[in-house]
């Protein structure tokens, strides 16, 4: 009787074992699953930036001569960015420093082109800056998003006890799609002139130096002279009269 209940929790234990396996073994594919589908959205973006830089570098090469060597650095780094693409599929580091370069080859071209006014007008370049903020933007969106996926897998990957799954099922550590280049990852400066201050210093305020009061001259004897008042005008002299005469037997008025 005692062996069948030993044997019953044994078969128990293995039971309730395979159950915590067979979960983590589908917990690791949930989030291998993730990655693959966060990585596809960021890989659509890329090829969507592959896309607009030809038209892009052909408009600039129209107007600013003088950025060759700058549109050429785009173009080769377009260049070998989709070698990568087609040869590999998947992230790697290799693939991050090359989009990474090709990031700030761009960015430095867009700064350039402050200086031709003429191409700044042109309505086909403006569409086109338009269209590469906008995939910019969402190229950094997937990146953070699939970096997230990545690190919460790679979590799982170097834990206990999920790591003897992963060692069994030969689960591996995800790469990360990581932006290398300072200009990307520095906020950029804001000067706003005198008005500016940081917030953990008290705004001092400026006010203009008082002015000392006039000082009054003394009159001999110590006493204050009073304030001499402003000359006035001189009355307006007034012809005088003519006396009326008296009337017919009355004597003149002294």
């Amino acid at each position: 009787m005692s062996l069948v209940i030993v044997l019953i929790l044994i078969l128990v234990v293995l039971a309730i074992l395979a159950i915590v396996m067979v979960s983590m073994y589908n917990g690791f594919v949930r989030e291998r699953n993730k990655i693959q589908e966060s990585w596809r959205q960021v890989d659509v973006e890329l090829n969507r930036r592959y896309e607009l830089l030809p038209n892009l570098v052909e408009t600039v090469r129209a107007y600013a001569a003088h950025e060759r060597n700058t549109l050429d650095d785009i173009t080769r780094l377009r260049s070998q960015a989709q070698s990568l693409s087609s040869s590999q599929g998947q992230a790697s580091a290799e693939r991050a420093q090359v989009e990474d370069q090709l990031s700030g080859a761009v960015r430095g071209l867009m700064v350039s082109v402050e200086a031709y006014p003429d191409l700044k007008s042109n309505t086909n370049f403006l569409e086109l800056q338009r269209q590469l903020a906008e995939t910019e933007d969402r190229i950094a969106n997937g990146r953070r998003f699939y970096n997230a996926n990545v690190r919460a897998y790679n979590t799982r990957v170097e834990s206990v006890p999920s790591n003897i799954i992963a060692g069994m099922f030969h689960f591996e550590k995800a790469t990360y799609f990581e932006v290398t280049d300072q200009a990307a990852r520095t906020a950029p400066a804001v000067n706003f002139g005198e008005i500016a201050y940081r917030g953990d210093e008290p705004q001092q305020q400026q006010l203009p130096p008082a002015q000392p009061p006039a000082q009054q001259p003394y009159a001999p004897g110590g006493f204050e002279q009073a304030p001499q008042q402003a000359p006035q005008p001189p009355p307006q002299q007034v012809p005088p009269q003519q006396q009326q005469q008296p009337p017919f037997g009355q004597p003149p008025q002294q």
